[in-house]
C-alpha cells in the first residue's frame, strides 16, 4: 500500500515544519506550500489525497485556496488549519471537509486527517 500523500498549505515556517514533520512520523508523506499559489501550482502538478491549509496568509487566503483546489478536483479532501475559530461561521469555511484549530499539540489535526483519508 503507497503512502497517503498531503500538501501542507502554512506560509509560517516553523508551524509548517512541526506539522510536515509530525505527519512524516505519521506514516504520511508531505509536501509544502508556504503560499496559495505554490499550493495550487503544487495541486496541479500531482496528486494529494488531502490538503490541510491555514486561512491567513499574505496573498490568496486559505478560504480562497480551498475554493480553488475544490474547482480543480470535486473529491479533495481539505481540512482548513486556523489559529481562530471564529472562522467556523465563515460561509466560505464549506469548502473544507474539516476544521481544526491550530495548536502545537497536532493530535486533533492528525486524528482529523486518519478520520478524513480513510473514509
Amino acid at each position: 500500500m503507497s503512502k497517503k500523500r498531503i500538501l501542507v498549505v502554512e506560509d509560517e515556517d516553523n508551524m509548517r515544519l512541526l506539522i510536515t514533520e509530525e505527519l512524516e512520523e505519521s506514516g504520511y508523506e508531505v509536501d509544502e506550500a508556504r503560499n496559495g499559489q505554490e499550493a495550487l501550482e503544487k495541486f496541479r502538478s500531482k496528486e494529494y489525497d488531502l490538503v490541510t491549509v491555514d486561512i491567513e496568509m499574505p496573498g490568496m487566503n486559505g478560504l480562497e485556496v480551498a475554493g480553488k483546489i475544490r474547482e480543480m478536483k470535486k473529491d479533495a479532501k481539505i481540512i482548513i488549519l486556523t489559529a481562530y475559530s471564529h472562522y467556523k461561521s465563515d460561509l466560505a469555511s464549506w469548502a473544507a471537509d474539516a476544521y481544526v484549530v491550530k495548536s502545537s499539540d497536532l493530535t486533533e489535526l492528525k486524528d482529523t486527517i486518519a478520520k478524513i483519508i480513510n473514509m
